[in-house]
């Protein structure tokens, strides 16, 4: 059965960091590209930031180079490190693992991140 756990989530002032942390089963994570996304209330789910399995990192132009992803072969994990967190940044968050062949699109249930003072 393949998992996504996430964890790292929580309550962080204005200004502050957090590092999300997505375990990811043994069986997809060596070729998955692995992306975090987010979502608030009454928006649609965002990506965050995406690395493939050769290391190739995508951010959406908006993250303004506060996010920081990285994924751990050793340890099937993939990382999100927030700097300078703004309340805007309240959402969930969800680890995602994709493949274009053969194909598979996994998601985790989900983490939430709340930025206030």
């Amino acid at each position: 059965q393949v998992q996504l756990v996430e964890s790292g989530g929580g309550l962080v002032q204005p200004g502050g960091s957090l590092r999300l942390s997505c375990a990811a089963s043994i069986s997809i994570f060596r070729t998955s590209t692995m992306g975090w996304y987010r979502q608030s209330p009454g928006k649609d789910r965002e990506l965050v930031a995406s690395i493939t399995s050769g290391g190739a990192t995508t951010y959406p132009d908006s993250e303004k180079g506060r996010f920081t992803i990285s994924r751990d072969a050793a340890k099937n994990t993939v990382y999100l490190q927030m700097n300078s967190l703004e309340p805007e940044d309240t959402a969930v968050y969800y680890c995602n693992a994709k493949n274009l062949f053969p194909p598979w699109d996994y998601w985790g249930k989900g983490i939430l991140v709340t930025v206030s003072s």
